[in-house]
């Protein structure tokens, strides 16, 4: 049994790709932040799907829970599974803001470092004993850190998810040895909550992110899910170490 873990499924990129994980025939352990209604409303829309899916609240901004979190997860697998181990990781949850670089405080700045780069890092580190060999893990990252996408507003929120991508070659490369392939989506403009769900309170700026996109629209969820669910499926299987924008062609 596929088994994944997928962080900040409560909405956006995450339930994208739960729920197109569970459509391939993964179960799906996924994790919420303040948002626990969505994360039932994934659960419930996976089940529909007549999937089994669990929902764990985490925040990933404070690691010193990911140990309390490592036992939650053992739990849900014996109980819904039968199982003592998962087979996947998306690293996904996370935040966004716009902030020019000479307004930007160091609280907002460890803020993003928490949650979008140390979170990663050692939620991984925790949960990595009970990662199948052969397994696989996406990290979600941003358009952002590439030079196509640098926008004033977003150095240090960039900077985290630049160093996501410098981690996930690191771990390509050394989780090789248990045969567990790591890559990272970067996602570009894409229809979610992030950013206060910025793109609820000012539609008028999809035109012109339409506009700057080589096929013509603003991404959704899915879009983005069906990339990480491919990379985590047989289709992937000889991808590792890679950055793949998901972006329709943003800023070509």
């Amino acid at each position: 049994m596929s088994i994944a873990i997928v962080t900040g499924a409560s909405s956006g990129i995450g339930q994208g790709a739960a729920i197109q994980l569970a459509k391939r025939g993964f179960g799906v352990i996924l994790t919420y932040g303040r948002n626990k209604e969505g994360g039932l409303e994934t659960v419930a829309e996976i089940e529909k799907l007549g999937g089994t899916a669990v929902a764990l609240p985490l925040d990933v901004g404070e690691s010193h829970s990911f140990p309390m979190f490592k036992d939650a997860v053992t739990e849900a697998l014996a109980e819904t599974w039968g199982a003592r181990t998962f087979t996947s990781l998306v690293n996904n949850a996370g935040f966004g803001q716009m902030c020019m670089f000479e307004d930007t405080t160091e609280e907002l700045f460890d803020a993003f470092m928490r949650v979008s780069l140390k979170g990663p890092y050692f939620l991984t580190q925790a949960l990595l004993p009970l990662l199948e060999d052969n397994g696989a893990i996406v990290n979600t990252t941003s358009t952002s850190a590439l030079v196509t996408g640098v926008e004033p507003g977003y150095s240090a929120y960039a900077s985290m998810k630049g160093g996501l991508t410098v981690l996930t070659r690191y771990m390509a490369k050394e989780f090789s040895t248990r045969g567990i392939r790591v890559n990272s989506v970067a996602p570009g403009p894409t229809r979610t909550r992030l950013a206060d769900d910025a793109f609820t309170k000012y539609p008028e700026v999809i035109p012109q992110l339409a506009a700057q996109t080589a096929l013509g629209r603003v991404g959704d969820a899915e879009d983005v899910g069906m990339v990480i669910a491919m990379l985590l499926s047989e289709e992937g299987r000889w991808i590792t170490g890679q950055d793949i924008a998901v972006s329709g062609g943003h800023n070509l």
